[in-house]
């Protein structure tokens, strides 16, 4: 009794002196940090692609645990583009371990740099720790409390490398556009494109899609459109906090509904990142039936809890799930179109998708348990190049559910440190 007395004249104590700010406190009592950056400058004329890789952009250092990623292309004044002028494709961040000493005789033959990406399940073509598109002004990336995302663990690095960040953009700007949709579903045909960007001949069946819309490729304009040529950057704020033991550790899994190694007896993951949508038949629009269902599984590596899930779809895309090995719902991810021509608002593009954030401790994955990855999309037309991804955060079993911060709403909002209520 006289320590829960205690523990209420705290309460008030702090009430009446400080109220915390919501923001402002995280695990245990432990300060949030946030920064916002720019990518190097990228440049863009009507029809024109750019897709570069950015090697050690500026990033926090330190052993930290990543809370949020979120970004957005900007122009040189800091101004949003909309995406009905510069389509963003996708962008996506991840570390990767850089030779300290390259100069040096030893060091020669050594790789200059390592990846160092998730924890799979494509790990090979879908390794980011970050990655959104069109969606990504109106997506939740905050990983809730107590979990985060470790980094700058200084016992990772093979001996004489160092963590660095790499950043992809991938944009497309179609301003004066013939056909605005079928430039960021990348429509060979629109690109005038037979080849890929090594030179390799493009399959007869391949008709748009990653192959066709890679960096300095240039869509179909409008004869006699003038458009400036435009310096754009992609912003974005990075949330963190120092790392900690009241950090509870989450690996990032990616899967991918276009890998079909698992229903076809392979025992490897062969992710193809893209597919393609053909239009409903005569019939099944008669039966107002135009819905393109793509399902695949795939074996998860560790189990533990899912503290948090999110879909990447395109345009025609209309939600995915990812379901247990019993069939059971583990997480579903629906977009939000845009209505309007505002940055955030465009019409006719998905803007945002749901995220899941399930009670901590309520959905539990078992290791090497087989999931469903299930995407929708409207076939009312063809699409092309179009994903079907879930990115999930788990913790693993060892870890406890925690227990839920004490929290208040007046006069502002603030919570207690875990380490004080952890008793009650």
């Amino acid at each position: 009794m006289k320590k829960t007395t205690f523990l209420i004249q705290l309460i008030v104590i702090l009430y009446a002196v400080a109220p915390f700010p919501l923001e402002a406190l995280n695990v245990r009592g432990h300060l949030l940090k946030s920064k916002t950056y720019l990518s190097p400058a990228f440049f863009l004329h009507p029809g024109s692609v750019s897709n570069k890789f950015y090697l050690d952009v500026p990033f926090p250092r330190g052993h930290l645990a990543l809370k949020s990623f979120d970004a957005e292309v900007v122009d040189e004044n800091g101004v949003p583009v909309p995406l009905h002028e510069t389509y963003l494709h996708h962008w996506v961040v991840e570390p990767y371990y850089a030779l300290k000493n390259s100069d040096s005789t030893d060091a020669q033959k050594l790789p200059k740099m390592i990846p160092a990406g998730n924890s799979g399940v494509c790990k090979t073509t879908l390794s980011q720790y970050y990655g959104l598109g069109s969606e990504t002004r109106h997506t939740a990336t905050w990983v809730p409390d107590p979990y985060g995302i470790e980094i700058g663990n200084p016992e990772m690095p093979p001996e004489g490398y160092e963590e660095k960040w790499m950043i992809n953009v991938h944009a497309i700007d179609t301003r004066g556009a013939t056909d605005k949709l079928g430039c960021t579903e990348c429509k060979c045909d629109l690109y005038n494109m037979t080849i890929d960007e090594f030179g390799g001949k493009l399959p007869k069946d391949y008709i748009g899609g990653l192959y066709c819309c890679y960096d300095q490729t240039q869509c179909q304009v409008r004869e006699g459109f003038n458009g400036e040529l435009r310096k754009l950057f992609l912003r974005y704020t990075v949330t963190w906090l120092d790392w900690s033991d009241a950090v509870v550790p989450v690996k990032i899994y990616i899967f991918d509904v276009s890998d079909t190694a698992l229903p076809d007896g392979k025992s490897k993951p062969a992710c193809r990142v893209e597919y393609q949508v053909e239009e409903c038949s005569p019939e099944n629009r008669i039966r107002n039936e135009c819905i393109d269902v793509k399902v695949t599984k795939q074996v998860l590596p560790r189990g533990g809890d899912i503290v948090y899930g999110a879909a990447h779809q395109h345009s025609g895309g209309i939600g995915a799930s990812l379901h247990g090995q019993d069939g059971h719902l583990l997480c579903a991810s629906l977009p939000t179109y845009g209505t309007g021509e505002e940055a955030g608002n465009e019409a006719g593009y998905i803007v945002g998708m749901s995220t899941c954030y399930p009670k901590p401790g309520s959905v539990k994955v078992s290791d090497g348990e087989v999931l469903t990855i299930v995407s929708n999309y409207s076939s009312d037309r063809q699409h092309t190049g179009v994903m079907g991804l879930f990115y999930i955060l788990v913790a693993e079993h060892e870890h406890p559910a925690p227990k839920p911060a004490l929290c208040f709403s007046f006069p502002a909002p603030w919570c207690l440190p875990t380490w004080l209520t952890s008793n009650l």
